[in-house]
């Protein structure tokens, strides 16, 4: 799918909306800790894609709103990056990936240390919440978008991921427990990105069912594209250590399938995602439009 000059510009414009909201945000925090507060600031204003909070945009565009018409929906997405943040930064801990580059910088614990690097994560997961609680959104809202935060992030989510993760080192897993442990690890916070989107404008729980059927397909398209790119591209282009899947010994779809099926199955799973969006018509081509960045991405 080639994208549009308008569908370029509007994603370039909502990835600088995020990173600025993030720092208007980040000003309003009042803490005796600046060390832990310097710290977060360096997590969370490193770059990345901002894929989650484009997929919340992306959703309560649905309405025919503009965003600002939408109320707490820049919290919403500022809360996703930041939870999303919170996990990499406790992802890449000696005591889970153990990795040293994240977005092209040192990781946290190393820019810092490893203390820090566990209480950024932690302080970061609860701002997320804060960031909701004080938002725009009704009370209604505010309770589904925690509800769905939360068990994105837990054991039914990517904390239950990562230890199947974690527990898969040097076995063989089959297709259905490999895709099984990336819809939790990698899958559930970009299904709860449309969620909270979809929250955020009041869609119908129908309506809600469809977007979703459209995010499990592309969260776990996009860990095959991201299984592919370890295996395939190098560290300088990633922004993060390329091959580590492969010397820590994990499962991956590549392993699985080799790299042309792992990429062919990338493809089916981005083809179901946009079947999906069918019923929305041209209403739905920035979610079309994210989908093809996910599955076409090099970094």
């Amino acid at each position: 799918m080639k994208l549009s000059d308008t569908t370029s510009v509007w994603l370039q414009r909502s990835t600088e909306r995020v990173d600025q909201a993030i720092l208007k945000y980040f000003d309003e925090q009042v803490s005796a800790a600046s060390g832990l507060k310097s710290a977060m600031h360096y997590a969370a204003t490193g770059g990345g894609k901002r894929v989650r909070p484009l997929l919340t945009y992306a959703t309560a565009s649905l309405s025919g709103k503009e965003l600002d018409q939408v109320a707490g929906l820049d919290a919403c997405a500022v809360a996703l990056e930041l939870f999303h943040t919170y996990s990499l930064v406790h992802d890449d801990l000696p005591c889970m990936d153990n990795d040293d580059l994240r977005r092209g910088r040192p990781t946290v614990h190393k820019a810092f240390d490893e203390a820090s690097a566990l209480l950024v994560g932690d302080a970061l997961q609860t701002m997320a919440f804060q960031l909701i609680v004080q938002s725009a959104l009704n009370d209604a809202q505010k309770v589904q978008v925690i509800t769905s935060l939360s068990m994105a992030g837990g054991m039914a989510g990517m904390a239950g991921g990562q230890a199947i993760d974690l527990a898969s080192v040097g076995k063989q897993l089959t297709q259905n427990e490999l895709e099984q442990m990336h819809r939790l690890k990698t899958g559930a916070l970009l299904r709860t990105a449309v969620q909270i989107g979809a929250i955020a404008i009041d869609l119908s729980e129908q309506e809600k069912k469809s977007l979703d059927v459209f995010a499990s397909a592309l969260g776990l398209a996009f860990q095959v594209v991201d299984d592919v790119l370890d295996a395939s591209s190098d560290s300088q282009t990633l922004g993060k250590t390329a091959g580590k899947d492969a010397a820590a010994n994990k499962p991956t779809f590549v392993s699985l399938m080799g790299l042309d099926g792992a990429r062919e199955f990338a493809r089916q799973l981005h083809q179901e995602a946009l079947d999906s969006l069918s019923v929305w018509g041209d209403n739905a081509d920035l979610l079309r439009a994210i989908a093809s960045k996910v599955v076409n991405r090099d970094s």
